[in-house]
């Protein structure tokens, strides 16, 4: 065997030894028996990977303790699903890895059997807060388009930074409680959806108001209305990017598309808002 070819061969044979222990961790602490069997299921196909992969190398990897402990963190504070998924977007998961070793036929097979077997088993998996997250998106999508916006407006309006954030939590409390029942009501009425109702709501409102806390906090903190707007649509920019990444990740649709989508919607209307702002005040004359 080729040097090169060894030492590429061990990393990835480190990569399935450690993930084998990541899944064994995670069906340890899984308390739904469907996804205990799948996670157990995948450990097992990790493992033979890695064993098949010794018997052309000869070596014995070890796992990555530190990659263990952040995989099973993360599965346990932002989901099982993003935490897999993110895991399975490792290097030797890519389409060709394995495939590159034409010289050893049953690890370019690894190619095709591997991420095929392992994502018609992780797609057997069923977690509860994927059901929600549709109720998470509508909070978060709504408070971010008409929060940037109002606040961008309130800011020509009003022109006194603690009466933004005055008139912004009383707006963003109301508006939280609003879409909240909305999702009440539309979670009982599209029984379908699996969903329960005062859940989905729940996770609406949260979501809605975390949001509008994370937007308001600039005007809090500094009387320069300018600066604490400047700070806002970074923190709005900072929370799309986060919360798209999260979603692109769980439900393996594209990042940027849903990205750029997101952050034109919220600064576009934040624009429309900010000339209206500054049109009303012009001709009504008002000074705050």
């Amino acid at each position: 065997m080729l040097e090169q070819d060894k030492k590429d061969l061990e990393i990835f044979s480190r990569s399935e030894i450690t993930e084998h222990f990541i899944y064994r961790r995670l069906a340890e602490l899984e308390t739904d028996g469907n996804n205990r069997s799948v996670l157990k299921k995948i450990a097992e196909a990790e493992w033979e990977h890695h064993e098949l992969i010794k018997t052309e190398t000869g070596v014995n990897a070890k796992p990555s303790r530190f990659k263990i402990w952040l995989y099973v963190l993360l599965a346990r504070v932002l989901g099982l699903t993003f935490a897999i998924k993110l895991m399975e977007a490792a290097p030797h998961h890519a389409s060709g890895a394995y495939r590159a070793f034409t010289n050893y036929p049953k690890i370019a097979k690894l190619a095709d059997e591997g991420p095929s077997v392992e994502n018609e088993l992780i797609a057997l998996l069923d977690e509860d807060r994927l059901k929600y997250m549709s109720s998470v998106i509508l909070g978060l999508s709504d408070a971010l388009v008409e929060f940037t916006g109002a606040l961008a407006g309130f800011t020509l309006a009003l022109s006194n930074a603690k009466l933004i954030a005055l008139t912004g939590a009383i707006t963003g409390v109301a508006a939280a409680l609003s879409m909240a029942s909305s999702e009440y009501l539309s979670s009982k009425t599209e029984k379908s959806s699996g969903k329960k109702p005062l859940k989905a709501a729940l996770y609406t409102g949260v979501a809605y108001v975390v949001t509008v806390v994370m937007l308001i906090a600039p005007f809090a903190c500094f009387s320069n209305v300018f600066i604490a707007l400047a700070l806002m649509l970074l923190l709005a920019l900072l929370l799309i990017a986060a919360f798209m990444f999260y979603y692109a990740v769980a439900r393996g649709e594209s990042f940027k598309h849903r990205f750029v989508e997101m952050a034109c919607l919220s600064f576009g209307v934040a624009a429309v808002s900010f000339l209206i702002g500054y049109a009303l005040k012009t001709f009504t004359g008002i000074e705050a």
